[in-house]
């Protein structure tokens, strides 16, 4: 009997040693082979830091690491990891990664519940890096810069090449530490009909109406002339309606991000600064003299979420959805929305995100040419007449790798692995060609995008010009994101409605954002905590020299256009726009 045990034993140990055996070089090889092409990097490099991964998982597995859970919301990119990376993460290193995908709103909702518990949920998470002010100021998240450093060194790839990525300015701390480490990216442009735009009938047509070309919008003053001739001059193309402008109004988070995702600081609210305005961001929060303790949104403590600027972007996105979208917009979330433009009925959209350039280009569809490229252009969204130079010029989003302090040492380096897995040179220019969100400058310049840059519409141009930093995410004047990103779709949903002026509604937004920081002020924070400024008279903060910007008394200038050619020749030289 005992000696069928000890058989039974040596059996078991040596089906798991054959399991583990499977994975390595073999199975790098077949990876390298059939899925990781092409690459920036030779098979031989690609191999080369494919070993360094199969010798640092089986240091962890030896500690007993065998499977790990990530997080990640539901894009395109996401998916590819969770389906095709995932499963050559476990073939080449023995390690089992559950990649679960949920919506953006729920990875919040789970990663505050985890930062308020003190108890991480998943081992390693795909979070927005508009957080970054959230993670620095809780101190609940590690910084990747120390741990590179010290506890995750030996984990830590020797091929990483932290400056080949693009999107590390916006996932560093006041402190200059990285806390974030980007996994895809994604910018929120002006998109519209090149074809349409290029008939001369067309042209002749609207220049006869309003004196200057018919072009790519420079000012918000041309983007809304192009979107009435469309929508009331045009009227229909091929006897179908054609629209000058695309949005949506449902009240649901996802109106929080049509606001969130630089709304304001696109019609100039903010004060200059790149990547965020100092010391007045994107979402009117002023931060002190230090650079990072907020004092105030409203005016009347010094900041600018109902400043004219504020009030006068709130009153545009409604004027323009009421008279120029189709009438079903008032009634879509973001993701009902995003499909639209594909359908062949818009001229233009002022808020579109090149997450959708994948979708964008399927052949078949009534914006794409027989030959697969596409009918469309994207290009720098127009400004509002109270933006200036040196200001952010819109909104991209960066989704980046972040990780709990305190959490199982081994399982988050494992996930680090992970992490540093699906970015890596070898597999990170095939998944860029999958879901169009570059994260690696050595991918954006790779001779595959130089052959094929012709199918994305100015996507390539884009990324390869100055102005892929001009565009940025939330920055780190937010203290709590989650908890004041809630607050903005419910009050622009009542000025939608009309239920409230867009005075009332900024004003309303603006008081509770105060409240929700005077809360954070008396519970305080690891870093950084808020201190209000004392309520004042609005009138001496409003400037003609910084935010909050005074009411100017002329908000539609002439409208100003340029020719889309001329702004490729700019980002080719090097020029933002």
């Amino acid at each position: 009997m005992k000696m069928r045990y000890t058989a039974l034993a040596l059996a078991a140990a040596m089906f798991a040693a054959h399991g583990a055996a499977t994975a390595g070089e073999a199975e790098a090889k077949k990876w390298i082979d059939s899925e990781f092409q092409p690459s920036t990097l030779s098979k031989d490099k690609q191999m080369d830091e494919m070993k360094w991964f199969i010798e640092a998982a089986k240091k962890l597995q030896a500690k007993g690491v065998k499977e790990i859970s990530v997080v990640s919301e539901t894009l395109t990119t996401h998916e590819y990891e969770s389906k095709t990376l995932a499963k050559a993460f476990e073939e080449i290193t023995g390690i089992k990664v559950k990649h679960d995908l949920i919506q953006e709103g729920d990875v919040v909702e789970k990663l505050q519940t985890s930062m308020q518990s003190g108890k991480s949920i998943y081992d390693g998470w795909v979070s927005d890096s508009d957080l970054i002010g959230t993670h620095y100021r809780y101190g609940k998240i590690m910084s990747l810069t120390e741990y590179m450093g010290g506890a995750g060194k030996e984990f830590t790839n020797p091929g990483l090449d932290l400056k080949d990525f693009i999107g590390t300015s916006f996932t560093t701390a006041p402190d200059g530490q990285l806390y974030q480490l980007p996994d895809q990216q994604f910018a929120n442009l002006y998109w519209f009909r090149a074809d349409l735009f290029a008939r001369k009938d067309l042209q002749d047509k609207f220049k006869a109406k309003y004196g200057y070309d018919l072009g790519v919008p420079l000012n918000w003053s041309a983007y809304e002339d192009i979107a009435e001739f469309f929508s009331t001059d045009v009227k229909t193309i091929d006897g179908k309606p054609i629209y000058g402008h695309m949005d949506y109004g449902k009240k649901d988070p996802s109106l929080g991000w049509r606001f969130t995702d630089a709304w304001l600081s696109m019609a100039g609210a903010a004060d200059k600064g790149i990547p965020n305005g100092m010391p007045i961001d994107e979402w009117g929060i002023r931060v002190a003299a230090d650079k990072c303790t907020p004092t105030g949104a409203s005016v009347a403590r010094g900041g600018a979420t109902n400043s004219p600027a504020a009030v006068y972007a709130l009153t545009k996105y409604i004027d323009w959805m009421k008279k120029y979208a189709p009438k079903e917009a008032m009634g879509m979330t973001f993701g009902e929305a995003g499909p639209v433009p594909a359908q062949g009925q818009i001229a233009q959209q002022i808020f579109w995100y090149t997450a959708f350039t994948a979708d964008m280009t399927k052949k078949g569809l009534p914006v794409v040419n027989e030959d697969g490229s596409p009918k469309w252009r994207m290009a720098p969204g127009p400004n509002g007449p109270y933006w200036k130079q040196g200001m952010q010029n819109g909104y991209q989003d960066v989704g980046s790798w972040t990780f709990f302090k305190g959490h199982d040492a081994n399982k988050t380096a494992a996930a680090w692995l992970y992490a540093q897995f699906i970015t890596a040179k070898t597999t990170s220019l095939k998944k860029s060609i999958t879901g169009l969100t570059f994260i690696r400058d050595s991918d954006i310049r790779s001779d595959y995008f130089t052959q094929n840059a012709n199918k994305y519409g100015g996507l390539i141009e884009f990324y390869r010009s100055p102005a892929r930093v001009a565009w940025t995410p939330t920055g780190t004047n937010v203290p709590d994101y989650p908890k004041l990103a809630q607050l903005w779709w419910k009050n622009v949903a009542e000025a939608v409605t009309g239920e409230k002026t867009p005075q009332k509604a900024m004003d309303n937004l603006a008081d509770e954002m105060d409240n929700v920081m005077a809360r954070l002020e008396r519970a305080g924070m690891a870093k950084c905590a808020p201190k209000l400024n004392p309520k004042g008279d609005p009138a001496k903060y409003l400037s003609d020299d910084h935010a909050p910007w005074k009411k100017l008394a002329n908000e539609k200038p002439k409208g100003e256009t340029i020719d889309y050619n001329k702004l490729l020749t700019a980002w080719k030289e090097g020029k933002v726009r």
